[in-house]
């Protein structure tokens, strides 16, 4: 089954109730192309709002705690984000890695507590600079999926539907400057036999792929043609409607552009 491209916006630390008019304007865009799935993933902050007035697209939380509930200071649970309305989670970003300190083994009991609170997951992967120059990007790309994705039985459905994986190099995040086509081809095609291996040719096959990264409606057209690119995690260029949408578009059908 061909499924629609993904365009997943990450507002990151972004966004007041100010921005509730970008998000109309970019659900009133996506009413008008379903050949494009939409989706934002806006601050815990504006998940209900968003979700409250969204007609067409899903709203999804940037991250989740590992435990239902309990002492935890600060932190939301994937109950909680679920009951705010959100869809899905985004997990394993590069961002939440560095910064926070979160490992494989930590970014997967998310995912465990993302998937039993009902929701679908965007799993990140991606290398930094130092790793791509020294030749290892396909190597730690693969055993950072290995070690965050959830096991077959653990997502117990539809695993194309619950579950996408993005990879984001991490120094083509906010730089300007994407991955070659080559580079996306190489590393999406390494990602989808790993996903092969983990979930067999029927539902590893299915999975869309997204690519994050400097991604831009210049650019997205040249990316989206890529095998194995099933759509995009886009970081600064979602924050207005135009520019997301442009994204968005380019993803769909030639006769939408």
């Amino acid at each position: 089954m061909t499924r629609r491209p993904y365009i997943v916006g990450n507002w990151k630390m972004h966004g007041t109730r100010a921005m509730l008019s970008e998000a109309r304007a970019i659900d009133r865009a996506a009413q008008r192309h379903m050949k494009v799935e939409v989706a934002l993933a806006p601050p815990f902050t504006l998940i209900h709002p968003i979700h409250r007035e969204a007609e067409q697209i899903s709203v999804g939380a940037q991250d989740c705690h590992h435990a239902e509930g309990g002492a935890h200071t600060g932190d939301i649970s994937a109950a909680m984000v679920a009951d705010a309305g959100a869809k899905f989670v985004i997990l394993g970003h590069s961002e939440r890695r560095e910064a926070h300190g979160e490992s494989d083994s930590l970014v997967r009991a998310k995912a465990g507590a993302a998937l039993a609170a009902g929701l679908r997951i965007i799993m990140c992967c991606g290398e930094s600079a130092k790793t791509r120059d020294s030749g290892r990007a396909v190597a730690f790309v693969k055993k950072q999926l290995k070690g965050s994705l959830p096991s077959a039985e653990e997502v117990n459905g539809d695993i194309a539907e619950r579950i996408t994986v993005a990879y984001e190099p991490i120094w083509a995040i906010g730089t300007g400057t994407a991955a070659t086509v080559e580079d996306i081809a190489q590393m999406h095609a390494e990602i989808r036999g790993l996903l092969v291996e983990l979930y067999g040719e029927e539902q590893g096959g299915a999975v869309r792929i997204l690519y994050g990264g400097s991604v831009k409606p210049d650019n997205a057209a040249e990316i989206f043609a890529v095998p194995d690119v099933g759509g995009a995690l886009v970081g600064g260029a979602s924050l207005t409607a135009d520019s997301f949408m442009g994204i968005a578009l380019a993803a769909g059908e030639p006769s939408d552009l």
